[in-house]
């Protein structure tokens, strides 16, 4: 078992997460203990149908272990309903994905607003037009996301994501359906912005490049989770 640190943004004990398939249960995660810092960049990888992306949505309170702890910002999630969890997540829990999961009716200065509106910040718009400036898109402030390419759909994801400074940032394959070009822009940017603010980055993905580029990787295999140097 993991002792919990104040230095930790993430702290898991003894993680199984089992599911009922029809004919016999499926046991995706094996006794799972992970601490990570305040700040640190860790990359999560491994073969598909690893459990990398199950273990991401428990990390995030997205969704229940069948046993053992979460604690993600100081909090215990294992012991909180779902309204609780989302208060959670809305106090200081970003996501990227590689579908950049866009509001299609929404501009992008817009997109970028929406957490900062959430949260009651008189200056959303500000804030917002300032983090579409830092990722290369002062000039698509009023274009919708069908107007933009790709990778200008994933900046805006990105400016979204660091909107309010969140404590800790969860990215899942988040270069996934870019070009290579554009992949490489994208993934300067999200550490650039990580190393800046100072925000925890827990990377989902199977590009072992791209994890290299983390202060740490881990390796999901079988359900367990083990350090590579």
């Amino acid at each position: 078992m993991l002792t919990e640190s104040p230095d930790n943004a993430l702290t898991i004990n003894a993680l199984t997460k089992t599911v009922d398939t029809g004919s016999q249960p499926l046991t995706i995660l094996k006794g799972v203990d992970l601490h990570i810092k305040s700040g640190e960049s860790v990359a999560l990888v491994g073969a598909s149908g690893s459990g990398k992306s199950t273990l991401l949505g428990i990390m995030a309170g997205l969704d229940l272990p069948t046993s053992g702890t979460v604690r993600l910002l100081g909090d215990e999630l294992t012991g909180l309903d779902e309204d609780q969890r989302a208060a959670v997540r809305a106090r200081g829990v970003s996501f990227v994905f590689q579908n950049f999961q866009l509001l299609p009716g929404l501009t992008a200065v817009e997109n970028v607003m929406l957490p900062l509106e959430i949260r009651a910040d008189k200056n959303a718009r500000a804030e917002a037009v300032r983090l579409l400036g830092e990722v290369g898109l002062a000039a698509r402030l009023h274009h919708y996301p069908s107007q933009l390419s790709g990778g200008e759909q994933q900046r805006v994801a990105l400016a979204r994501a660091f909107a309010g400074q969140p404590g800790i940032l969860f990215a899942d394959e988040p270069t996934g359906n870019l070009d290579s070009q554009t992949g490489r822009q994208v993934e300067d940017l999200l550490f650039r912005l990580n190393q800046e603010l100072g925000t925890t980055l827990v990377l989902v993905t199977h590009d072992e490049r791209l994890a290299a580029r983390c202060g740490r990787r881990l390796r999901m295999s079988d359900g367990r989770v083990e350090e590579q140097a």
